[in-house]
C-alpha cells in the first residue's frame, strides 16, 4: 500500500477549492437588503389581508407600504451596484431585479447567488 505524497491534494482540499469563497462586504450588504425587502413584502401582504379580507385595520398597509417602498428602492440600487462591482452577467442582474417584484423571491435568489459564488469578489 502506497501513501500519497505530502503535497498531493486531498479530497477535503479539492472540495474546499471548489466551494465558493465567503461573500464580500457588498455581497453581505446585498444579502441583508434582500432579506429586508422580503420581510417588508411579507408585512405588506399581512397588512393587505387585514385591510381587505378582515377589514380590521389599515395600519399594516400604511406602515409596511412605506417600508416596502423604501426597501424596494434600496434593493434596486444595491442590486445595480452589486451587478457592476461583482461583475454579474447581464441575465443575472436582470433576474435579481425581476426577483424583487413577486413576493419573497429575493430570499431564494440570495441563497442561489451565495451558493454559486456570485456574492464574492471575482478573481482577477
Amino acid at each position: 500500500m502506497t501513501t500519497p505524497p505530502a503535497d498531493a491534494p486531498t479530497a477535503a482540499a479539492a472540495a474546499e477549492a471548489a466551494a465558493p469563497s465567503a461573500p464580500s462586504l457588498l455581497g453581505r450588504i446585498f444579502a441583508v437588503v434582500a432579506f429586508v425587502e422580503a420581510f417588508t413584502w411579507a408585512g405588506l401582504l399581512v397588512g393587505m389581508f387585514l385591510k381587505y379580507v378582515t377589514g380590521t385595520t389599515e395600519a399594516g398597509v400604511w406602515l409596511f407600504g412605506r417600508l416596502h417602498g423604501g426597501a424596494f428602492m434600496v434593493y434596486v440600487a444595491v442590486t445595480i451596484v452589486a451587478a457592476i462591482s461583482l461583475r454579474w452577467r447581464w441575465w443575472v442582474a436582470l433576474t435579481a431585479l425581476a426577483c424583487a417584484i413577486p413576493p419573497l423571491v429575493t430570499v431564494p435568489l440570495e441563497m442561489w447567488l451565495r451558493r454559486t459564488g456570485r456574492l464574492s469578489r471575482p478573481a482577477r
